[in-house]
């Protein structure tokens, strides 16, 4: 496991409380290219608003803590 990946999963699991209180969860799944790729879970299946936190919550947290991560997605 390489420095970024060991980084991306610390700062996902800061940010797993925030989604659990809510009845949701982010698994991590790979970092390959630059891109890292989650798994978004309970409460966050389905919902409308799963979107926006992935984009504007956990991206956003990660791109600026970590600069060789380009985007995520999810699978």
């Amino acid at each position: 496991m390489g420095e970024a990946e060991k980084q991306i999963k610390e700062l996902i699991n800061k940010i797993r409380p925030y989604l659990q209180r809510d009845g949701g969860d982010v698994k991590f799944a790979k970092f390959e290219e630059g891109v890292v790729y989650v798994e978004l879970l309970g409460a966050c299946v389905g919902c409308a608003s799963s979107d926006i936190t992935l984009k504007q919550g956990i991206e956003a947290i990660i791109l600026e803590e970590i600069p060789s991560v380009l985007r995520v997605e999810k699978i």
